[in-house]
């Protein structure tokens, strides 16, 4: 993405990975020299290029497992 600057501080885990090796990930990052968010997104192999994102805050990553916990799958 032209413009955008982002470090990973932190790659926590790969949830799945399709057939042509991109990944979906949660990881901790840093946009444009900001202060690092929790991130879910798809990865090229390379981590050249990425696919459409949320951020998280760790409150709302600590929400999100809250609300996960809660429920009866």
């Amino acid at each position: 993405m032209a413009g955008i600057k982002y470090d990973i501080v932190e790659k926590v885990g790969v949830l799945s990975e399709n057939s042509s090796g991109w990944t979906k990930e949660l990881n901790f990052i840093s946009w444009n020299g900001r202060n690092p968010k929790f991130d879910i997104r798809d990865w090229d192999p390379e981590h050249d290029k990425m696919g459409k994102g949320l951020t998280l805050t760790k409150d709302e990553l600590l929400k999100l497992r809250e609300l996960l916990n809660s429920m009866d799958f």
